[in-house]
Formats: C-alpha cells, structure tokens, sequence
C-alpha cells in the first residue's frame, strides 16, 4: 500500500502577521485544509501519516523521528514551510531532512493543504504504487 507523509507548520505555530500570507488566513483555516488533505489522500487507499512541526529546532527532531517510524513513498512538505520568504533557510532543512530519512521517496509540494492529494500524486507519477 501507498503510504503518505504530509508535512506542515502546526497552525498554532504560524505568524499570521506575515504580509506574504493571504488576508484572513488563520489556524483553523489550516486545520480544516489539514483535515481535507487527510480525507482526500485516505480517500485514495493511501496509508497517511500527519507531521505537523514547528519552524525550528524542535520541528527538525519531530520530522527526523517521524521519517525513522516508516518508510514513505511520497513525503508532501506544505506550503506553510516553503512559501514565507521568511522561511526559507527552515524549509531547506526541512527538504534536507526528508531527502536523507526517506532517501527512496517522492517529495511533492502542495499549493494549500486541499491540494496535497493531487501533490503526492503526480510525485507517485499520477498512480499509487
């Protein structure tokens, strides 16, 4: 069976004064995004697993832990890591992680959590393995 890592900034985490973010973005517009993801890549036959970090320290040990419990075939990183400018020198850690604990995995990236599904499929070259 497929199985799927969807990495995210917890949105508790998240600093919504951001001018990169859009207006009205908030927490429980990304948990709700966050709960379409799953249902959607579930919805699929997919084995899903949930990561979600904070940007520092704390987020590289949760993630480094996370990638050791199993072997992923796709690993989704969020657009919460990579889209703050801000946040760049963080989501390259992040893509440094993923690429040396799942060495064999697809990365994907999404565009917002209700695409993360469509993410990890064209990763999986539009077919789950």
């Amino acid at each position: 069976m497929t199985r799927i890592l969807f990495v995210g900034q917890k949105p508790e985490t998240v600093d919504f004064t951001d001018p990169s973010l859009p207006p009205g973005f908030d927490a429980e517009k990304i948990q709700a995004g966050i709960t379409i993801a799953q249902t959607s890549m579930t919805g699929r036959g997919w084995d899903v697993d949930l990561c979600m970090i904070a940007p520092d320290d704390s987020g590289i040990a949760v993630l480094t832990a996370q990638l050791a419990q199993a072997d992923y075939d796709c690993v989704v990183v969020g657009g919460g890591l990579r889209i703050p400018p801000k946040g760049l020198p963080f989501f390259e850690r992040v893509v440094n992680v993923v690429h040396r604990g799942a060495p064999k995995a697809g990365i994907a990236f999404n565009t917002r959590p209700e695409d993360t599904a469509e993410a990890a499929e064209r990763s999986l070259g539009g077919h789950p393995r």
